[in-house]
């Protein structure tokens, strides 16, 4: 658990690595995405697994098919959605999933309300501001205080690692992107996309002290994580998962 939620005890939140699943090959071993060419059954295992771990049901997870854009779920019941890149909660024992492998996953908690979100934070998701619009419809929904939220960025493709180009690079604030300089002939840059979203926490409302960073990367740390641009499309997916349980011992 990340360790500005580990004060709140009726609260579970992680992501996982790539380690302590059943998939083989380009998956190996804990892939939980559901629509990467693994083995169905192999994805289903890894799920059972993990759940059993973290002592949940695995018929409490509400997931997504994430499109890279900026809808937003209000998550009344356990389900596969379709289309919404963020979703958010305030019920007991729903368990909020997104799945990731270089984007950056981006979970909120309001410990007042005991209400929660989960954000698929790529590059157009991240210039369309959906940690912002999240953060607004945890407000409008659930009463959530921005500055009362705790909000936690987890692992994805670290700002060495993340090279776009200049139509990308244009999308965001200045102070986002650097050029690279070992690109003399071409206008590519590296895009800090942790940045950006933390910057669009505090912008939010969020205070500084509120938010914590993941210091890993997916690309680099091959040994923990999975990522979409290393392995060059064939690979599988963590998951960033967040709920309020009802269970004295969580």
């Amino acid at each position: 658990m990340p360790d500005c939620f580990f004060p709140y005890r009726e609260l579970i939140a992680l992501q996982s690595t790539r380690n302590g699943g059943g998939s083989a090959g380009a998956f190996s071993s804990l892939n939980l995405g559901r629509n990467t060419g693994d083995r169905k059954e192999r994805v289903e295992e890894n799920f059972q697994r993990l759940c059993s771990d973290i002592g949940i049901n695995p018929g409490r997870l509400v997931t997504s098919r994430q499109v890279h854009g900026t809808e937003i779920l209000f998550a009344e019941e356990a389900g596969n959605y379709d289309g919404y890149d963020a979703l958010i909660t305030d019920r007991q024992n729903l368990f909020l999933c997104i799945f990731t492998a270089d984007c950056y996953p981006v979970l909120i908690y309001d410990p007042r309300h005991q209400t929660s979100g989960a954000v698929h934070a790529g590059w157009k998701g991240s210039a369309g501001a959906i940690v912002m619009k999240t953060i607004e419809a945890m407000r409008v929904r659930f009463n959530s205080l921005p500055e009362e939220c705790l909000a936690w960025i987890g692992t994805g493709i670290s700002p060495e690692a993340y090279e776009v180009g200049r139509a990308v690079a244009l999308e965001f604030p200045a102070g986002s992107c650097q050029r690279c300089p070992d690109r003399n002939n071409e206008e590519k840059y590296l895009l800090d996309l942790a940045l950006v979203n933390y910057r669009q926490l505090l912008a939010a409302g969020v205070q500084p002290a509120n938010i914590e960073r993941s210091h890993f990367c997916s690309l680099r740390d091959s040994n923990l994580f999975f990522s979409y641009r290393r392995d060059r499309g064939e690979t599988g997916r963590m998951v960033s998962l967040i709920g309020v349980t009802s269970a004295k011992s969580p």
